[in-house]
């Protein structure tokens, strides 16, 4: 279903085709945003704006690979072009790909690089992107998808160091552009979904339904909401 009402937000979630995005855009949806679902797959992004549409929702689909610098122009200028705006960006898409198997004191870099890539590098292009669209129209929302083992207060093991570091980073990016965007309208923050049951995390017990409930509410914050935080159940995390 395509949005029809110009005073509409338009929100872009990224990675929103599945797991927490998916409900991430769901909820955003059913607080009435059109949600542009992001996928590396323009079927599997189709097919979950059709399952919002059949809800009642106004969603459609884009086909966006976060990794790749010119199908994010591309998806960012397709939203411009077809709705006018691009008002919130859900930065989702994201990969954990090490464990405990991978020690920091035995780097595997074609792991860490390519977590980087997707978790930090993907994430920067997709809000360098979007920025210029936001400032045009004096209002945005960023919200970078973190983890709670991005934190360096409760870190106390070497578990994940490619997917720590990348997110720890994703946080620092999330303080500079809020430093730089507040003035203009634009707030921007981090959140964590904590221990979520997904495809990513299949013996998580925490649902996708509370998982996302801290980024959508940063998606909306009125015009005095908090920019350059980090937060889990809408309250403050240490970093």
């Amino acid at each position: 279903m395509m949005s029809s009402d110009p005073e509409r937000r338009v929100a872009l979630v990224t990675g929103g085709n599945r797991g927490i995005g998916r409900e991430i855009a769901r909820q955003l949806c059913a607080r009435g945003l059109h949600v542009i679902v992001g996928a590396r797959s323009a079927a599997d992004g189709d097919r979950s704006a059709r399952e919002l549409g059949e809800l009642g929702f106004s969603s459609s689909a884009v086909e966006l690979d976060v990794t790749e610098p010119d199908s994010v122009r591309q998806a960012v200028r397709a939203t411009v072009g077809e709705f006018g705006r691009i008002d919130v960006l859900v930065n989702n898409a994201g990969i954990a790909i090490d464990g405990p198997g991978h020690r920091p004191s035995e780097p595997d870099f074609d792991t860490i690089g390519t977590t980087l890539e997707t978790n930090l590098v993907g994430a920067w292009a997709c809000a360098g992107a979007v920025a210029p669209h936001m400032r045009a129209a004096g209002y945005g929302r960023i919200v970078n998808m973190s983890s709670s083992m991005a934190s360096l207060e409760l870190t106390a093991d070497s578990e994940s160091p490619a997917y720590r570091i990348s997110k720890a980073a994703l946080n620092m990016l999330t303080v500079v552009l809020a430093a730089e965007l507040r003035e203009a309208g634009i707030l921007v923050n981090a959140a964590s979904p904590g221990y979520t049951r997904t495809r990513m995390s299949p013996n998580a017990t925490r649902t996708v339904e509370s998982g996302a409930d801290t980024p959508v509410w940063l998606a909306t914050l009125p015009a005095d909401g908090p920019s350059g935080g980090y937060f889990y159940d809408r309250s403050p995390l240490p970093w």
